[in-house]
């Protein structure tokens, strides 16, 4: 049986690590991905009789290449082409956490979401609705608690039933407002008539990189047919110069704009906060003493009455 490759892929300190540490235990293997020091770490399970070979990615906030690690993660997603996508988020900074989402859902790959640190969410009184949220995003929604093992089985259960599936994933197509909307189905209808890129890179997604001056995408262009490369380049110019004259920003920055929006939306209609009265964290539970009315002017007294001596003490001295 052919083994199923698993990518992880989440924010830095979303809990990566303690996941991929639970699914493959010491049956790990860290090297560098080709042509650069990023680090590569691999490790093999079985679930349900199927061998899974899990790659942890680099930790990245977005899928734009600003760094070396998000071009890494990027290319291994879209070349390597895993079977599953297990996407791990915050559930206690959700809304942040769903940026890098709405970036894998734009590429069109098969993607679950890993809702790790639920416990942590659930004692700050946030309370999310799994399946409203597997609605809304149109994909598998998990909650588990990584550093404890927690929801890992149903992870890899999830897993399985992801991979036989085979059902075709599509690329979420978000409106990015009139001022893109149109050249955004200009450069689709060139980049899928001259088979530009396509078989490497999925047609909107080639479109918005350039729309994003994304360097390396464009390089591959200019590599792969330089005269296609010219004309959506000069494409992504013409709005970048309309939205520069007219609204003083970039395409880039509505793009952000527009997944935000989509991201907002989505967490407004799935995720609800309700009162911790039992729970206080220890900043509640200072302000409630100092702001007491009786106890409150006491401690000020007891404050200046301490700072009076130390100084007194120290001019002494």
């Amino acid at each position: 049986m052919t083994p199923v490759v698993v990518a992880l892929a989440g924010n830095p300190n979303a809990g990566k690590t303690p996941l991929f540490n639970a699914l493959t235990g010491s049956r790990q293997h860290v090297g560098n991905y080709p042509g650069v020091t990023v680090e590569k770490k691999e490790g093999v399970c079985r679930h349900q009789g199927q061998s899974i070979t899990v790659v942890d990615l680099p930790g990245t906030y977005s899928l734009t290449a600003y760094s070396v690690e998000e071009v890494v993660a990027r290319e291994f997603l879209l070349r390597d082409q895993p079977d599953a996508i297990v996407n791990i988020v915050d559930a206690a900074n959700l809304e942040r956490n769903l940026y890098l989402t709405c970036q894998l859902l734009e590429m069109g790959v098969p993607v679950i979401l890993a809702l790790n640190m639920v416990d942590v969410a659930e004692d700050r009184g946030i309370v999310i609705d799994h399946a409203r949220l597997a609605e809304l995003l149109r994909l598998p929604v998990v909650p588990l608690v990584a550093r404890h093992g927690r929801g890992t089985k149903e992870l890899l259960d999830a897993i399985i039933a992801l991979v036989a599936e085979k059902r075709p994933w599509q690329p979420l197509r978000l409106s990015y407002g009139e001022d893109l909307d149109g050249t955004l189905l200009e450069m689709e209808a060139l980049i899928q008539e001259r088979g530009f890129l396509t078989d490497t890179y999925p047609i909107r997604w080639t479109a918005l990189k350039y729309l994003e001056n994304d360097e390396p995408v464009m390089d591959a262009g200019r590599r792969h047919d330089p005269a296609t490369a010219q004309e959506l380049e000069a494409l992504a110019r013409r709005v970048s110069d309309h939205l520069r004259q007219t609204l003083e920003t970039d395409a880039e920055a509505i793009i952000a704009d527009h997944r935000y929006g989509f991201i907002k939306s989505v967490v407004r209609q799935a995720v609800s906060r309700r009162p911790r009265i039992d729970r206080l964290y220890a900043s509640d539970r200072i302000d409630r003493v100092l702001t007491h009315r009786v106890v409150g002017p006491l401690c000020m007294v007891a404050v200046l009455y301490g700072l009076y001596l130390f100084t007194f003490t120290v001019s002494e001295a």
